[in-house]
Order: C-alpha cells, then sequence, then structure tokens
C-alpha cells in the first residue's frame, strides 16, 4: 500500500472512531485533497469537525454492506401550506446534495409524501438515474424494510421528527435530535452485525 492510500485509509479510520465518540464531521473534498499527510496529526486533537471526502468512505467499506445516507429535506418556503415547495435556498442545498453524493454509487432514493423531500432528493435521483420511492412519513417500519432488502447504497429524504425514529429502527442506539431551523446534517448508516452511525454536514 503507497504512502497516500495509508495516509487516506487512516483518516477514514479516525473519522470512524470520530463517530464512535459522537464527534461530527464535514465534508470538504478539497480540502482533503489538498491537504498533505503531515497534517494528519492535526486530528489528535479531542473535539474537532474531520474533513471526509465520501467517495473516500465508501472506499474505505467497500467491502461492507451498503450505506444508507439520511438527510432532512432542505429548506421549505414560508408560502404553500402544509405541503410547500423548497425555497431558493432549499434549492441549492437539494443541489449541493446531489453534488456531495455525486460518486456515492446511488441505487435507490426514498422520499415521503411531501414536496418538499421529494424536491430534496431529485437532483441526487437525476443524476443517479434512479426514480424516487414514495413511503408515507409515518410509516417508518416499511421504510426500513425496504432499505434492508435494498442492494447497494441508498439515499432518504425525511423528516426532523422522522429521521430519529428511523436511525432507532435500523439500530443506531445514539440518541438523535434534530432543531427545527437545522438543516446542515448528513447522517451516513453503514449496515453491519453493528450499525455504525456517521454524523457529516453540508460545507455550507
Amino acid at each position: 500500500m503507497s504512502r497516500i492510500r495509508r495516509g487516506e485509509y487512516e483518516l477514514a479510520r479516525k473519522c470512524a472512531e470520530c463517530a464512535a465518540n459522537y464527534v461530527d464531521c464535514a465534508i470538504n473534498s478539497r480540502q482533503l485533497l489538498s491537504m498533505g499527510l503531515s497534517t494528519l496529526n492535526f486530528f489528535r486533537m479531542k473535539h474537532l469537525a474531520l474533513i471526509l471526502s465520501i467517495p473516500l468512505l465508501l472506499a474505505t467499506y467497500a467491502s461492507a454492506a451498503p450505506v444508507v445516507f439520511i438527510v432532512r429535506h432542505a429548506e421549505k418556503a414560508s408560502t404553500g401550506g402544509k405541503d410547500p415547495d423548497l425555497s431558493v435556498e432549499g434549492q441549492k442545498r437539494a443541489d449541493g446534495l446531489a453534488h456531495i453524493l455525486k460518486d456515492s454509487q446511488i441505487a435507490s432514493v426514498f422520499v415521503t409524501e411531501f414536496k418538499r423531500t421529494q424536491e430534496t432528493a431529485a437532483p441526487t435521483a437525476r443524476a443517479a438515474q434512479v426514480t424516487p420511492t414514495v413511503v408515507p412519513a409515518n410509516d417508518i417500519r416499511a421504510l426500513v424494510e425496504k432499505l434492508r432488502a435494498s442492494n447497494g447504497n441508498a439515499l432518504v429524504v425525511g423528516h426532523s421528527n422522522t429521521i430519529p425514529d428511523v436511525l432507532k429502527a435500523l439500530g443506531i442506539t445514539t440518541p438523535v435530535s434534530i432543531p427545527e431551523d437545522d438543516y446542515t446534517e448528513i447522517f451516513a448508516v453503514l449496515f453491519g452485525d453493528t450499525p455504525q452511525l456517521l454524523r457529516l454536514h453540508y460545507p455550507f
């Protein structure tokens, strides 16, 4: 294994340790590529945001079970009643999500009956050439059954009050709560005998 590959693997391993200790991670592929290996010593600090490339995450766990990415819908418009479209900011976040996941080999996409989840997932689904599957927001059991039966990596777009229950149903024991004004988290669940949770963030 080359020195560069050893360094990449060590960075991903440290990210997994970070997640196990409930320390958040942040995605910034450009910074990852620009770092020298000497900066890896920086990651020994106790509380920090790790810089993680999702393709690196997938390469590290290539021999493992699929990865499920779970996000809250992006920012919604202030008009539209109980089923609003995304706001301009939300549309930008949806496009950003597609960019972040472009090399993630997404094989399936799951959304709820609400437009804000469907519009959040749309750019990623188009890029992956996948037709989203609609699962009612309150039917956590059906969603989890579909995720466990699916082959390949998946994207789930849900809501702040449903994602904690989805994570719990997938075997994640770490309590998760999402503030009403927080749209920044990307949860990555690594399936296995003991599911692992990585808490990532949009870089904006």
